[in-house]
């Protein structure tokens, strides 16, 4: 047998800037080798797999091992059959690919192999990013996902370029692509494998292990689901093994092929083990003392009931690593909303979503061990999710400890969170659900204990991909109530309840929802997030999509969104909105425009700040806003998302520009800034609002990155740095370095500047630093 692969190198992790990245590369080689230099690697001899929806995984005998280097010279890859029956999704559907691409699975005991030869010419190869979890809408990239349970809603998502970059992800809710599926990726899971890729004169290669204890599956099944996506972007090119249609997709689970042949896989125990210790030092200057040194250990304990369902402990949980929250300039009448981003909530996070497109929000993970954005101890954490007999289950047990908040903002008392959740199949891609939430408080200073705050809710998603004309179509609908927060204000159920439906036809040309909602005046979960309460809501939308026949043009698309809102108690109509999306461009570069017109009407009951010492009156207020958006493509060296807003706001104008600029100079270094400002003249008072990001990231390899950001805005006039060093020794084992630092502006008025802390115009409020090291075991 000719076990030739095509003549090539093991590529190398890319070109790094001069100088001190020179001594840092030396200083962490040992941490680069993700993808490493070689002479003409060998490889398997093709064996034809056919255009079939079937991969036959091919088992390795006893002994026999696959070394990870990303060359296929293992006589497994040899014996397996070679799938290269791939079909363009973009630009053409089910056109003919402009390169070639192969893959062999194989499996041991212990994990499942992916290999892939993706032939292209190497100096067109883009592989810009090294970090871990990095999008890779800026590169070439190949990308696989695992359904293990073979039911068409849940699975693991897994992509690569040829630098080898891990970036993984769970799919939760039957997956989609952006705008014409379902669901999506919770791309913020960590789990434990392994690629190595390899570069030459043919393209670049991989090798991927994914073990199989970091997979949930069912061990009587010897079928997966299973399928490939493969991403050219100079092309704007997308190509899939299955579900290549545009109304499909690779994380539309139910179009996946299928993957046979798979016993005796084996989990271990099953038990996994993680230790973290951390070493910080903290700053506080109006604090006494000024200076601590808090150190402390934390365990997180995973075990996996069945194949399919798992158990985690964390005591003692310790979040130093995680990335502060972007800032923003709110100049609505609302609360916002950031993003999870603690990985303990993460990790299976996905059958925790409830009716996501109708906005109830029952359970929000940030109101545990969160107040006003500061951290509150968590003492512990259980956690179980999984499958058991095809039904998704979740559950959270979490105690957070007392807590003096900073700047004599008050206690945050002793509190114990329950969250359970459960979500059964119906049909082939639907299911039925339920959640409950509890939040229990501690007795406070005076000895009064507040009563348990309890949430209840029952949601239907309904789907299908068999809509006529082989059309995807989704009813959504949900009930949730919650219990009354005051015992001796008598409420209705109606108060404190919220109910709706939605109906989605989310499609490639044509498009549109329907969506009803109702929100009591006391509708607001414990555990949950509500912007706002006591109104009915309607909103329909319409869109059109056409792909015109014109060589510089993909895609155009016009739009229409109907939005009306009464209160629930008075009937008045509080809000009617018309969104326009009068034209979009879609160009195969890569590139975008969009016009849209906006006309809002409001009503206020009750008139509100907007900024300080501005006020704006109750009454009517009826306004025109034109917006103009630009987008380059990601695969640029220089990428560019920008947009202008002008037109009436409240009693006046308002004139908005945002602005973001992507360097990319060398491979594995990013600066990205980005700006946003409010020009707004009103009778009663003008105002200005900047905001202003600077972050930088340094990636020596996919194992060894450096991210800094800095942030800035003169509503809070704070000034916050956050860098961060990652030293990933292997999948699981971690080392962190982080540094944090706040400053304020003095001409707040509200500090003195005569102190030793006060450097140009910039007073320290905070600092610190912090040492972490995790430490991963499994049995």
């Amino acid at each position: 047998m000719n076990n030739k692969l095509l003549p090539g190198s093991r590529g190398a992790v890319g070109t790094l800037a001069p100088g001190a990245l020179i001594l840092s590369a030396l200083l962490f080689r040992a941490a680069v080798g993700q993808a490493q230099e070689s002479p003409a690697a060998p490889g398997p001899e093709r064996t034809a797999g056919g255009q079939t929806d079937v991969v036959q995984a091919e088992p390795l005998a006893d002994g026999e091992r696959i070394r990870l280097d990303g060359v296929l010279d293992e006589p497994a890859w040899g014996r397996a059959l070679a799938i290269s029956g791939f079909s363009q999704q973009e630009p053409v559907e089910g056109g003919t690919p402009s390169q070639l691409t192969e893959v062999w699975v194989a499996y041991s005991s212990r994990n499942l192999y992916i290999a892939a030869i993706i032939h292209d010419d190497p100096r067109e190869v883009l592989a810009h990013q090294r970090e871990r979890d990095a999008w890779l809408f800026t590169d070439d990239r190949f990308a696989w996902v695992l359904d293990t349970f073979r039911d068409g809603r849940t699975g693991y998502f897994f992509e690569t370029n040829a630098a080898g970059v891990l970036s993984d992800g769970i799919i939760g809710g039957g997956g989609g692509r952006g705008g014409g599926g379902f669901g999506g990726v919770n791309r913020s899971w960590d789990g434990i494998w392994e690629v190595r890729t390899s570069r030459g004169e043919y393209g670049w290669s991989l090798e991927a292990a994914v073990p199989f204890r970091t997979l949930n599956f069912d061990p009587a099944s010897d079928t997966w689901g299973i399928n490939f996506q493969r991403s050219i972007r100079r092309h704007n090119e997308e190509i899939l093994w299955r579900g290549w249609r545009r109304n499909e997709g690779l994380t539309r689970l139910v179009f996946a092929g299928s993957l046979t042949g798979l016993a005796g896989m084996s989990q271990g125990v099953g038990m996994e083990a993680r230790l973290s210790g951390i070493g910080s030092w903290r700053n506080q200057v109006d604090s006494d003392p000024v200076d601590t040194y808090p150190g402390d250990a934390s365990l997180d304990l995973s075990y996996s009931i069945t194949p399919g369902l798992r158990a985690s402990l964390s005591l003692n949980t310790d979040f130093a690593e995680v990335e502060s929250d972007q800032r923003r300039v709110n100049l609505t009448r609302f609360p916002l909303r950031f993003p999870e981003r603690r990985s303990f909530f993460l990790e299976g996070s996905g059958v925790f979503s409830f009716a996501p497109r109708s906005g109830p929000s029952p359970f929000f993970s940030r109101r545990i061990g969160i107040s006003g954005g500061e951290q509150i101890p968590i003492n512990y954490g259980l956690r179980l999710t999984g499958q058991v007999e095809g039904a998704d289950l979740g559950f959270y047990q979490m105690g957070t400890g007392s807590h003096t908040l900073a700047e004599d903002q008050g206690t945050v008392e002793r509190e114990a969170f329950s969250v359970a959740r459960v979500r059964v199949p119906i049909l082939e891609q639907s299911a039925v659900g339920a959640i409950y939430t509890r939040r229990a408080t501690a007795a406070d200073s005076l000895g009064v204990v507040p009563a348990d705050r309890h949430t209840a809710g029952m949601d239907i998603d309904f789907k299908t991909s068999n809509f006529p004309g082989g059309n995807n179509f989704e009813i959504e609908a949900f009930y949730v109530w919650n219990s009354n927060h005051d015992s001796e204000d008598e409420k209705t159920l109606g108060d404190l309840t919220a109910r709706g439906f939605r109906f989605n036809f989310p499609n490639d040309i044509w498009q549109w929802h329907l969506s009803y909602r109702e929100f009591g005046d006391d509708y607001s979960p414990a555990v949950g997030f509500v912007t706002r309460n006591d109104f009915r809501r309607v909103e329909p939308r319409f869109a059109w999509a056409p792909r015109p026949a014109v060589s510089w043009l993909r895609q155009l698309q016009f739009s229409a969104q109907y939005r009306r809102l009464w209160g629930l108690g008075s009937g008045v109509v509080e809000e009617e909105t018309w969104d326009l999306g009068l034209l979009e461009f879609d160009f195969e570069s890569g590139d975008n425009i969009s016009v849209e017109a906006s006309r809002v009407y409001e009503y206020l009951d009750n008139g509100f700040e907007v900024s300080d010492g501005v006020d704006i009156e109750g009454g009517e207020y009826t306004n025109w806003e034109v917006q103009l958006r630009a987008r380059t493509a990601s695969r640029r060296a220089v990428s560019l998302r920008a947009g202008v807003n002008r037109g009436g706001f409240w009693n006046g104008e308002r004139t908005r520009m945002d602005a973001n600029v992507t360097f990319r100079p060398y491979p594995g270094i990013t600066v990205e800034t980005s700006f946003e400002h409010n020009n707004v003249d009103l009778p009663q008072g003008d105002f200005r609002t900047n905001l202003a990001r600077l972050e930088g990231g340094w990636n020596l390899s996919p194992w060894v990155s450096a991210t800094n950001q800095l942030q800035y805005d003169d509503v809070s006039r704070l000034v916050g740095l956050f860098a961060r060093f990652r030293w990933i020794l292997r999948p699981g084992n971690d080392i962190y370095l982080v540094y944090t630092h706040n400053w304020q502006r003095l001409d707040s008025g509200l500090l003195d500047d005569d102190d030793e802390m006060t450097v140009d115009g910039f007073r320290t409020l905070s600092r610190g630093g912090s040492v972490k090291l995790n430490y991963t075991y499994r049995f």
